[in-house]
């Protein structure tokens, strides 16, 4: 079997290089030749733990491909993944431009039966408009059946999640379709992996859905931390408490700066424009996506509250940039608005990230200075400010940390320290969910 995947983003390479893996000829294709180039010579345009060895593999097998000639790529495949992006327009919906241009080139390349298959996060409705686009623009006379095939990858695990996922899910309305599906993950179905199957518009809402509600959670757990600020509750302990019921479960309870990456907050902005198309305003969502603006700008004032809301003059050490661990994305990550109120207001910025570094640099205020590590974002400033959980940042020599920085103030967006040993150490420490930090209205 040969496949297509358009599109060498974070699902399409990682899908490709993980269905190449499972034995499948796999042809990955991207209009962008720099992109394309690197892949070639073995380099990754993203980071992903485990992908490098992943792709060099399999391609050195002969069974993973790399090209920006998209016409043979999909005459050659009995199945194509759409896996483009499908970025939020200004009222927030999906941007489905590239999804539609793909849908004209498998139209223009229909030489025999095709599956055509999103993988893109799509709302409801855009399989029936690939299914017309196609119709609509083809001469030719065979037959193809279009299905959704969602995503459930995180960043920094994704490998582990296609090769050991929750569910597939599967929407499509032809035996045949869904047969070539099952053939493709055969290797999990054979693993008794849960495969949902359903027609295409659930699949379609099946990933928003999914979001939202982890969205949600996050949400949930910030808010319950601000309250805990306020009226002396530990939140690792109300979380703990929580998480132990079966029905609610562990996972998503951790408190932070609110959430951010390529999903949550563009897929609960799309959820929310898909039900007013409906006429039926989602008014949870609405109020998810409100709140977690508002936890991104209390982490800021975390911040200046810590330093004595003045913040000209002082100098923040900040460790941590992209918006979670394990990955270099630095979309809607709270790094970004923290450091530009701390760059605007007359602060200035250290900060430091294993990885992160040469994205943020296209991104945060060009007064920011790069460090080499934690101890060299610390050196002489006033503040250490941790934004991002890495787990390095969870094991800092606090002794070498106090010493490099001229203040006593960390601020601890993750709650990665121990509030007691910080104390030991005579810092003047600020968590979330845990210190009483009085806070503007």
């Amino acid at each position: 079997m040969h496949i297509c995947v358009v599109g060498t983003g974070y699902v399409g390479l990682v899908t490709g290089a993980c269905l190449a893996d499972f034995g499948i000829n796999v042809t990955c294709v991207d209009k962008d030749e720099r992109k394309i180039d690197m892949l070639l010579r073995g380099e990754m345009p993203i980071y992903e733990p485990g992908l490098d060895s992943l792709v060099e593999k399999n391609a050195k097998a002969g069974r993973l491909h790399f090209t920006t000639d998209l016409d043979p790529a999909i005459r050659r495949a009995l199945a194509v993944f759409i896996a483009v992006g499908t970025p939020p327009k200004e009222d927030g919906s999906a941007d489905l431009s590239y999804v539609i241009q793909v849908a004209e080139s498998i139209a223009d390349n229909l030489d025999g039966y095709k599956v055509i298959i999103t993988k893109s996060t799509v709302p409801t409705g855009t399989g029936q408009l690939i299914e017309k686009t196609i119709s609509e623009r083809t001469t030719s006379k065979h037959p193809f059946s279009v299905v959704s095939n969602p995503e459930f990858l995180r960043e920094g695990s994704a490998i582990g999640d296609f090769m050991r996922p929750d569910r597939v899910v599967i929407g499509a309305r032809d035996p045949q379709a869904i047969a070539i599906m099952k053939d493709i993950y055969s290797p999990l179905f054979l693993r008794e992996t849960p495969f949902v199957i359903t027609n295409v518009e659930s699949s379609e809402l099946i990933k928003y859905a999914s979001n939202a509600f982890l969205a949600t959670k996050i949400t949930f757990i910030n808010e319950v931390a601000e309250l805990c600020e306020i009226i002396g509750a530990d939140i690792h302990h109300v979380a703990k408490g929580m998480g132990l019921d079966n029905r609610i479960g562990p996972k998503f309870l951790h408190p932070g700066p609110g959430y951010g990456g390529s999903c949550f907050p563009k897929d609960t902005q799309a959820l929310t424009e898909i039900a007013r198309n409906a006429g039926r305003p989602f008014d949870i969502v609405e109020t998810v996506v409100a709140v977690n603006q508002r936890m991104k700008v209390r982490a800021v004032d975390k911040v200046r509250a810590a330093l004595g809301e003045s913040l000209a003059g002082k100098t923040v050490a900040m460790l941590g940039l992209s918006f979670k661990p394990e990955t270099d994305d630095m979309r809607e990550s709270a790094a970004i608005p923290i450091a530009e109120t701390l760059v605007s207001e007359g602060a200035g910025v250290r900060a430091f990230d294993p990885v992160a570094m040469d994205n943020a640099r296209a991104i945060l205020p060009p007064e920011v200075e790069y460090c080499m590590d934690s101890y060299d974002a610390a050196a002489g400033a006033d503040a250490l400010v941790i934004v991002t959980e890495w787990n390095q940042f969870r094991s800092l020599d606090m002794e070498r940390i106090k010493s490099a920085l001229k203040g006593k103030v960390v601020v601890d967006l993750r709650n990665v320290c121990s509030p007691e040993r910080m104390a030991e150490n005579g810092f003047e420490y600020y968590g979330v969910g845990r210190a009483n930090v009085k806070l503007p209205e």
